[in-house]
């Protein structure tokens, strides 16, 4: 027998295996995301035929607790978001959907996170398509993905045949948001970068399905002088490489000029004949579109510009005049006294 022949064997069974657990592992959420919505559906019915109040949901948990003992779906708490549920998506219709293919867990976020449906949707689609789990669902949401996505100043139009130029657009955000670094004010492009790749599982998540990271500092040279991108990654859907450059500064117009000069390296010296132009992103602390856009005018290369957002550090001297959590404590806890005392 083979060896390699065998390997291929074993890891098409492999994949077989895993793709029909999936499909069945589907195919129950979906059963029970139904069942879900016929029992809110129910209880609304009579709800609005017998004129019954709220008071119906404690007595049904109480009764299919005894009837189901094993099962904990039942609770009072969760037939309440089987209502809110069918009230949510009266037309049955809509089920088959993103929202019969996301877990119990993720539909009651999106009720009780996004009350606009277009929105929700939204949202569900991108779960699927990513893959989130509920609270990485919770991060992008707080965090506004919806509004920030496709929302950079770029020339993608101009460089990039369509429909690349639509899907790299869609790729980008304004602004970034890296609340998972801690920088001073004034923080350097060095710090920046540094915490990033220490935390590179967060800044992919950022960033976007379909980024690799390639590495920090990546050394090019061109006619022996040495240069290095802050980051490189490689765009899977895209197709292409991704140049990141970080600024620690408002936006400069002169900022897309080396931008330029790194990606035409990078397309001369590293891209295959076979992959797309490579795209420049620039990230900087703040910008004026307009200013921007302009700059971007007369590039020949595809690059965005967005900002990015972080929390800032306190200043020192700040930090030492804020009191600190056992004075906080033991104010409160002479509060107490005096309120006893009064009393």
């Amino acid at each position: 027998m083979e060896l390699n022949i065998y390997k291929n064997l074993f890891s098409d069974i492999k994949q077989r295996i895993l793709s029909s657990q999936l499909k069945a592992a589907l195919s129950v959420n979906a059963e029970m995301i139904f069942l879900y919505w016929q029992i809110g559906n129910s209880i609304a019915q009579k709800q609005n035929e017998q004129g019954w109040s709220s008071g119906v949901i404690p007595q049904l948990a109480k009764d299919l607790k005894i009837e189901f003992p094993n099962s904990k779906g039942y609770s009072e708490r969760n037939l309440g978001r089987m209502l809110a549920f069918y009230r949510e998506y009266p037309d049955e219709s809509i089920l088959p959907q993103a929202v019969a293919k996301l877990p119990w867990g993720h539909n009651i976020l999106l009720i009780e996170k996004i009350k606009d449906q277009q929105k929700r949707f939204w949202y569900a689609e991108k779960c699927i398509e990513n893959n989130w789990s509920r609270d990485v669902l919770d991060l992008q949401i707080k965090n506004s993905l919806i509004d920030r996505q496709g929302r950079s100043i770029n020339n993608f139009e101009s460089t990039l045949p369509k429909p690349l130029s639509d899907l790299a657009n869609q790729t980008l955000k304004d602004p970034y948001i890296f609340d998972f670094l801690t920088l001073d004010q004034d923080f350097r492009e060095k710090d920046v970068e540094k915490q990033l790749t220490h935390h590179i599982t967060k800044f992919l998540l950022e960033l976007g399905k379909g980024f690799s990271f390639l590495g920090n500092q990546y050394h090019l040279e061109v006619t022996n002088k040495d240069y290095y991108l802050d980051l490189l990654f490689y765009h899977i859907k895209l197709k292409c490489y991704i140049v990141i450059e970080l600024k620690n500064t408002k936006f400069k117009p002169e900022y897309t000029g080396k931008l330029n000069f790194y990606l035409s390296a990078v397309d001369s010296l590293i891209k295959d004949e076979s992959e797309n132009p490579t795209i420049g992103i620039l990230l900087c602390k703040d910008k004026n579109n307009i200013e921007a856009e302009f700059a971007l005018r007369d590039i020949n290369k595809p690059i965005g510009i967005s900002e990015i957002q972080f929390v800032e550090k306190l200043p020192d001297n700040l930090k030492s005049s804020l009191p600190t959590i056992e004075e906080i404590e033991n104010e409160l806890k002479n509060f107490g006294n005096k309120q006893n005392e009064q009393q």
